[in-house]
């Protein structure tokens, strides 16, 4: 990738922050809700198998909504059986369409009714949580401090800020402009708390990155552009996997938004991610599979 399109996809989402920010409310209020998912998930009578016994739950990334996620993923793992549901979170006032953007604490207590939703419909005692970008790291939250644990199976991210970003290095230079770290909290506080550094980031991270009981898988590109470096996605713990898609198919491309959007390399980990017992070999064929 040539260097001025390292700067500038990052800077992309640093100025789209900032349109939100100023979007009149009066146009936000006339703009049209998201629209209702696909048939094929959210459906509140689907009830588990026996060889899918936790209902999956997707939890949408930064700037995103429950269907423009998961368009590719919702129906790949409903084809395989899977009771699929997604929910929007952190929405801000007068901001349609593009959420993921209020502080994360409350987006994990928006994810916790959420998944208490989910289970009493299904008659499930667990849930699977497959997120991406924030959404593969906010459960974590939720399952920390908020109770979670024993309601959850398995947490899959996919491209997760799990320890801050640099965003390809932006975010380092907040401190050479006063006051543009407190604009950024204000506007959009989700951004602001996935910084490196910041105090919502290492409160979450310590005392160690997992909590018992809860499986962690983590599906990383070595391409992304967004969570920097992106090693840092990556958990530590004794029930965790790690893994690097290009480990998988050293041609997969798919840089941060792809790789949650469309990636069927990725998805086919996190179909082994959500049932262990019958994974099968993630190659560059299981972009096909």
């Amino acid at each position: 990738m040539l260097p001025w399109k390292r700067v500038l996809r990052p800077l992309a989402a640093l100025l789209l922050t900032a349109a939100v920010a100023v979007v009149p409310a009066t146009a936000a209020q006339a703009a049209p809700t998201a629209p209702a998912p696909s048939s094929g998930w959210n459906d509140y009578s689907c009830k588990p198998s026996a060889a899918h016994p936790h209902p999956v739950v997707l939890v949408h990334g930064t700037f995103a909504n429950s269907v423009d996620n998961w368009l590719v993923l919702a129906p790949y793992l409903t084809d395989r059986g899977y009771c699929v549901f997604s929910l929007d979170y952190g929405q801000l006032s007068g901001v349609p369409l593009f959420h993921a953007l209020g502080p994360i604490d409350k987006s994990a207590e928006q994810l916790s009714a959420f998944v208490d939703k989910v289970l009493a419909a299904t008659g499930a005692a667990e849930a699977d949580l497959v997120g991406h970008s924030q959404g593969g790291m906010m459960p974590r939250y939720y399952l920390k401090f908020l109770g979670g644990a024993p309601k959850v199976n398995a947490l899959v991210g996919i491209a997760p800020n799990n320890h801050g970003t640099t965003l390809s290095g932006l975010a380092n230079l907040l401190p050479y402009f006063p006051g543009a770290g407190d604009l950024l909290n204000a506007a959009t506080p989700a951004l602001a708390q996935q910084v490196a550094g910041s105090d919502f980031m290492n409160r979450l991270n310590a005392g160690g990155d997992t909590v018992p009981g809860v499986r962690y898988t983590v599906i990383a590109t070595k391409y992304d552009e967004v969570v920097t470096p992106y090693r840092t996605q990556f958990l530590s713990g004794s029930s965790v996997k790690n893994v690097l898609i290009q480990d998988k198919c050293a041609i997969d491309l798919s840089e941060h938004v792809l790789v949650g959007l469309t990636d069927r390399i990725a998805f086919h980990e996190v179909a082994n991610a959500l049932d262990p017992a019958h994974a099968t070999p993630t190659t560059c064929a299981s972009a096909i599979s």
